[in-house]
Order: structure tokens, then C-alpha cells, then sequence
């Protein structure tokens, strides 16, 4: 249902939080298919778990705690590795 929204009433760019979470592989794959369609017309900014999702991303922002308790935000653009 929010894709058709999304479809219906596009906007400069979405946030997602785990929405594929709970999805099996087939349904995993049918979800980025429309989320790469997405990425042509809106920015996404999606939280995930999923190194599937991970692998369509532009670029991927981590938030990881160093031994002495600070937290430190790791980046990386991924066209740097392809």
C-alpha cells in the first residue's frame, strides 16, 4: 500500500525503517525491484539489517561503539568499491 502512495503522490525522498524485515527471499527481491525504481525519482534513506538491501545502496552510513564507549559513525560510498 505505501508504494502506491509513493507512486501516486511522489516526494523528494522516503525513509524506511526495516521495512523488509519480516519478508522471505522472494518477497525480499520483489522489494528492492521497486525500490531501485524508486531510487530514479526520489532519494531513499533506508534502515536495514538486510545485506541485500545493503547492495542496492549508493552509499551506506554505520553507527558502531569503539572499546572506550564512544560511538563513531562509519561511511562508505560503494561506487568507491565497484
Amino acid at each position: 500500500m505505501l508504494v502506491a502512495i509513493f507512486k501516486a503522490r511522489p516526494s523528494p525522498f522516503y525513509v524506511m525503517d526495516e521495512v523488509e524485515a519480516a519478508l522471505d527471499d522472494r518477497n525480499l527481491g520483489r522489494l528492492l525491484t521497486i525500490l531501485r525504481e524508486l531510487q530514479e525519482s526520489s532519494q531513499l534513506i533506508i534502515i536495514t539489517h538486510q545485506k541485500r538491501t545493503m547492495e542496492i545502496a549508493d552509499a551506506l552510513y554505520g553507527v558502531s561503539m569503539r572499546g572506550d564507549g564512544i560511538t563513531q559513525v562509519i561511511s562508505q560510498r560503494l561506487a568507491d568499491l565497484r
